[in-house]
């Protein structure tokens, strides 16, 4: 999948606010490491958060997005900790119930599908 197919997904499903706090908070715990998905997944939600990251989220601070921009540009230890601490309050912020609700609704309409291919796929 690219970018060109996440947006058409995004348009085709549009997001709730507090969806995009779940793509943003995957999105940290992609940055901070702890991420479980498969390559091929983060990778799309890379481009989801990429799509969606200047739509209003609900409970999420919008200055993450500002900390997210620099993490993924910058290698820094201060940086890597405070991505760390975000993190831990996102997951706090959103129920765990909302984000596996978040997670089995990008499933079941078909975003993640095909992600788990070979990273020689990512790109064409």
């Amino acid at each position: 999948m690219n970018f060109a197919q996440v947006q058409t997904w995004v348009i085709a499903h549009p997001l709730h606010p507090l969806h995009i706090d779940c793509a943003t908070a995957i999105m940290l715990k992609i940055l901070d490491g702890k991420c479980k998905m498969r390559d091929g997944e983060k990778r799309v939600m890379t481009m989801l958060y990429d799509a969606i990251k200047s739509f209003p989220g609900q409970v999420l601070e919008s200055s993450l997005h500002s900390l997210i921009e620099s993490a993924r540009h910058h290698n820094d230890e201060a940086l890597k900790l405070l991505i760390y601490e975000k993190r831990l309050l996102a997951e706090t912020a959103i129920s765990r119930p909302v984000m596996k609700g978040f997670k089995a609704m990008i499933r079941e309409q078909g975003l993640l599908e095909g992600a788990e291919d070979d990273d020689d796929e990512a790109e064409q």
